[in-house]
């Protein structure tokens, strides 16, 4: 028997149209839930319903969470992937900084608040951070920033809506969004033994929006194959130490 919709649960989720997001996407849509996405860009991702639209807007946001609202009723699950790096010091202005700031905290903040009194008992609320919240490169101080308020806002958010709503966070290290190959020094230095996928990410997710998951809640998971554990140095792994060139 065909289920309707209203027997099967939603997600929201933010930037489907490529990488992580596309993976998300079609990782819950292959297990039977319904995708409403938003993206700034054209999405072929496995939504039932798609919107075009830059959530650095509130009005935006607004939009989406009253359509989704009327479209299902109950939301079981919100995933707030969507990010954009503006650069860092070098490269990246005052508005540049408040734009990733908007995307990258504001906004999954808001779309959280808007979709609060239609989150079905139990749901579940999984922000994207990333390992760049505890370890950063030279010039990623806007993105760096960003992940670090969206991993606090994770268990402030869980302290909030306890009871009622399961909020966490998946923090990825290296994913390849490419399709590439990586071997040698590039999967050694994960003690995992490879660099990690979209879907290794996505089906992190869909574990933390489980029943399974009930008891997780204002957690940041890592899911970075060990690499943040592993301390390379000169002669590690494969890795050689060269020094800075002189001028």
């Amino acid at each position: 028997m065909m289920r309707t919709k209203t027997e099967e649960k939603s997600v929201l989720l933010t930037g489907p149209s490529h990488g992580i997001g596309r993976a998300i996407a079609q990782t819950f849509h292959a297990a039977g839930w319904l995708v409403a996405g938003i993206d700034k860009e054209p999405s072929d991702a496995p939504c039932d319903f798609f919107m075009q639209g830059d959530i650095g807007d509130p009005a935006v946001l607004e939009e989406f969470a009253a359509a989704c609202a009327a479209r299902y009723g109950t939301i079981h699950a919100l995933i707030n992937n969507a990010m954009r790096s503006e650069g860092g010091l070098s490269d990246c202005g005052w508005e540049d900084f408040l734009q990733a700031q908007r995307v990258g905290v504001a906004a999954p903040y808001y779309l959280t608040r808007l979709l609060s009194p239609h989150f079905a008992p139990g749901a579940g609320v999984v922000n994207i951070t990333s390992t760049r919240a505890f370890q950063s490169q030279a010039g990623t101080e806007s993105y760096s920033a960003a992940k670090g308020g969206l991993t606090a806002l994770t268990h402030a958010l869980a302290v909030s809506l306890r009871g009622r709503v399961r909020v966490n966070a998946i923090a990825p290290g290296w994913i390849d969004t490419t399709g590439g190959a990586f071997a040698g020094p590039d999967a050694a230095q994960h003690p995992a033994g490879r660099v990690g996928t979209p879907e290794d990410i996505a089906q992190a997710a869909l574990y933390l929006c489980s029943p399974q998951a009930n008891f997780i809640t204002g957690q940041t998971l890592v899911v970075d194959g060990g690499m943040s554990r592993l301390m390379v140095y000169h002669g590690d792994e494969g890795w050689t130490y060269k020094g800075e060139e002189k001028k």
